[in-house]
């Protein structure tokens, strides 16, 4: 998959969590899935997903419950 697709789906992945947020967590597990297929093969990541993974990471992190 090339990276352009990449990109294209991870954004339609973000609307969806601003415009469903009831189904965020399936979203930000399917954003997680994404960014590791593309370090998979090797893609660049983007320093603003890098970021955003590192919060949602955060988000799920036991002890903020």
């Amino acid at each position: 998959m090339a990276l352009e697709e990449f990109k294209a789906q991870i954004s339609l992945l973000l609307e969806e969590m601003v415009n469903q947020p009831e189904d965020v967590r399936e979203v930000q597990e399917q954003l997680r899935e994404k960014l590791r297929e593309m370090r998979a093969m090797g893609l660049p990541l983007p320093d603003d997903l890098v970021e955003l993974e590192s919060r949602l990471d955060s988000d799920l992190d036991p002890t903020d419950a």
